[in-house]
């Protein structure tokens, strides 16, 4: 499970993320800052990514494009890094069953439904 976390999202997620989504990367790292959301899309996409981001384009690209890539929306406000991390960790299991089905694309998660498994 590849995350690959739009700019919208610190880089110290990367680490926190590392052991429960191995490949996990920020766009910092693969050098997609600054660019369209249609570069990092097409990334994501070829390279077996799937994409985190607060940003509302990237559901809309979702909604118009399908997957790959997948998509995983967060709607979180303001939350600080460990509201973030804490999030994507207690969501695991939903993300893998949301990637093992073929005709989902997007998934939003909140802060309010923190899966409390």
């Amino acid at each position: 499970m590849k995350l690959l976390l739009d700019e919208n999202l610190s880089h110290r997620l990367v680490a926190r993320l590392a052991e429960a989504f191995p490949g996990t990367a920020s766009i910092d790292y693969v050098g997609l800052r600054g660019q369209p959301d249609t570069a990092i899309w097409n990334y994501a996409a070829e390279q077996g990514f799937v994409v985190v981001s607060k940003d509302d384009d990237f559901r809309q690209l979702s909604f118009f494009r399908g997957h790959p890539p997948k998509i995983i929306w967060l709607v979180v406000g303001n939350a600080g890094i460990d509201q973030i991390a804490e999030l994507l960790l207690r969501s695991k299991n939903l993300i893998a069953t949301f990637l093992d089905r073929t005709e989902d694309a997007l998934l939003t998660l909140g802060l309010s439904n923190i899966d409390p498994a």
